[in-house]
């Protein structure tokens, strides 16, 4: 047997055998970015066009790892029936500086594989036409295949990141919340129920799966209250669901919220500073890690968005009073469909109209009438005009983008509202989370479909999610 001393000998010796020089498959991304030329290397991908000339075949191919295609270069030998646009392939060669000014290496293709042809001519994607969003949306299926949405995602994907990395170095803990609950957050009515198949055919009589009621969450911010009391900060970020029945460019059924709560805060300008820091630094990260796939937006959907936004990162958000949001409406010379009073909620002319008003910036709106908002935001104790410690974040385009509050952490206040409503009983958990180490506390939800409509400057909301789900509509 080998000591191991020994041991250790005979591993050095294994390790510096020459080995067989073995292939290098590469991502689209890695060929485009490499500095070097490169022997036997594989790329697999989508063909992004076919040019066939007397004495060389060039291929773009796609594997979405970017939005710029490799250039390969071949002999047109290697050319067959089934290479076309839309197919699956497997290439193998050499990766070669390319004498093209506008990319820096090519691939120099050996061998061909077409690995899943693709029918042209009932492919709906067309080579070299720019596709509106509009008619890419009616094949949920295919869609990603095109530059735009290909580019929405990876975005998507970059700004998912940028969230959690923003939260993680902030020492936020990141929790899972329920997306199957018994409350109904925002109170609104507007619920998913769910039942089981059977459920649907028996008698209203029978008990329900999980003995009470249950529906698809509208928010993750009362199980986020649980947490903040034991975490101190902890933010989720996933699925939200909302019955509405809208078509409308700014609603989906189904849309992803990011959601924090903070203990030991009894300031709303903390929670706002946490919503601005948020944007800043997300949309930076996004803007660091995609050029490309940014400037295509800015460049062919929304020309003069990319100024808007430089603008908002540079410039501190403005803050206003509710009050003073319904005056400067007053005074407004537009005429509104739904006319501003004190005691109404804004709708989304005015939120819009506000921000054109304070300079095309996002703008706080804080302290909103008590009767406008859920029973859980904290009691200002300021009539006659009686408010709470409410803010939302509108943003230029869109309206509203975030909301929060600071929570009503003392259990008096909290009981004699939950009495006045009916619902002492259903929410007793809640009232236990003030008897048993209640502090001040508070938090805010940003919609992450707005989010990226806000920043890429694209008017439909079903066009920044992969799947969208609306009402009548729920395609795959």
């Amino acid at each position: 047997m080998l000591g191991p001393r020994g041991g250790w000998q005979a591993l050095r010796r294994c390790a510096s055998l020459p080995r067989a020089q073995r292939e290098v498959r590469l991502r689209v991304r890695e060929a485009l970015a490499a500095r070097e030329p490169a022997g036997e290397v594989k790329v697999q991908g989508w063909v992004r066009s076919v040019r066939s000339q007397k004495e060389v075949l060039f291929l773009h191919i796609n594997d979405g790892s970017s939005l710029e295609n490799l250039q390969v270069v071949a002999d047109p030998s290697l050319e067959n029936r089934d290479l076309t646009f839309g197919s699956a392939v497997e290439v193998q060669g050499k990766l070669v500086k390319s004498p093209h000014r506008m990319q820096n290496m090519e691939l120099k293709a050996e061998t061909i594989r077409v690995v899943g042809p693709c029918d042209t001519w009932s492919f709906p994607l067309k080579t070299k036409e720019r596709h509106p969003l509009e008619y890419v949306r009616q094949f949920p299926h295919l869609r990603c295949r095109n530059n735009t949405l290909g580019s929405l995602l990876r975005i998507r994907s970059e700004a998912t990141a940028a969230i959690h990395s923003f939260f993680q170095d902030n020492g936020y803990m990141h929790i899972h919340t329920p997306i199957i609950t018994s409350n109904d957050c925002e109170g609104a009515g507007e619920l998913f129920q769910i039942e089981t198949s059977n459920e649907a055919r028996e008698p209203a009589e029978k008990t329900h799966f999980f003995n009470v009621p249950a529906f698809l969450t509208v928010s993750g911010q009362l199980h986020l209250e649980v947490m903040a009391g034991a975490f101190t900060h902890v933010f989720t970020f996933g699925p939200t669901f909302r019955a509405e029945n809208s078509q409308s460019r700014r609603h989906l059924a189904e849309f992803y919220m990011v959601e924090a709560e903070l203990s030991f805060t009894e300031s709303l300008e903390d929670i706002m500073q946490v919503m601005e820091d948020l944007f800043k630094t997300v949309t930076s990260t996004v803007f660091s890690k995609c050029p490309r796939d940014v400037e295509l937006f800015h460049k062919y959907i929304a020309p003069a968005q990319k100024d808007r936004l430089e603008k908002t990162l540079k410039n501190k958000f403005v803050i206003i009073s509710y009050n003073e949001a319904v005056e400067i409406l007053k005074q407004a010379s537009q005429t509104f469909t739904f006319k501003p009073e004190w005691g109404c909620d804004l709708q989304t002319e005015h939120e819009k109209y506000l921000v054109k008003h304070c300079g095309e910036v996002p703008v706080f709106v804080i302290n909103y009438p008590y009767d406008l908002k859920p029973f859980y935001m904290r009691d200002n104790e300021d009539g006659p005009q009686h408010t709470v410690a409410a803010v939302d974040l509108l943003v230029p385009g869109i309206g509203e983008l975030c909301g929060g509050s600071l929570r009503e952490e003392r259990l008096p206040f909290l009981e004699s509202r939950l009495q006045r409503l009916g619902l002492t009983d259903a929410y007793q958990w809640y009232l236990d989370l003030r008897k048993f180490g209640s502090v001040p506390h508070g938090g805010f939800g940003m919609g992450f479909e707005r989010y990226l409509q806000y920043i890429l400057g694209v008017e439909n909301i079903k066009d920044v999610i992969p799947f969208p789900r609306f009402s009548h509509s729920c395609l795959l």
